[in-house]
């Protein structure tokens, strides 16, 4: 059974930054890709950021390129979201998730999730 654990939310002003995290545990971490995904209320869950196994690629949305970081820690099993200049409209629910497939960025293979933080974005 694999399990994910976000934390790290939390209400943050305008140009602000925030560190997600994600702990994962119940199959083997450091064989997995790794991505990050949010929903705004009213909104689609859309995609925000991926990580290959080793870390080695990442791929973001043009939304969030430049501004957010994403990193694991396979000895920790973590996968990590550095969330800078952070704007009114990153509000949202964050997940973490993991896919079967080796790479993906497409929302509906990803086959588990986390719980979800709550960002918030005052203006």
């Amino acid at each position: 059974q694999v399990q994910l654990v976000e934390s790290g939310g939390g209400l943050v002003q305008a140009g602000g930054s925030l560190r997600l995290s994600c702990a994962a545990s119940g199959r083997t971490f450091s064989s997995y890709t790794m991505g990050w995904f949010r929903q705004a209320p009213g909104k689609e869950r859309e995609f925000v950021a991926a990580i290959s196994w080793s870390g080695g690629t990442t791929y973001y949305a043009d939304s969030v390129k430049g501004r957010f970081t994403i990193s694991r820690d396979n000895a920790k099993n973590t996968v990590y979201l550095q969330m800078n200049s952070l704007q009114p409209e990153d509000t949202a629910v964050y997940y973490c998730a993991t896919p079967r497939s080796p790479w993906t960025i497409q929302k509906y293979e990803y086959d588990y999730w986390g719980q979800g933080t709550q960002v918030t974005v005052a203006s």
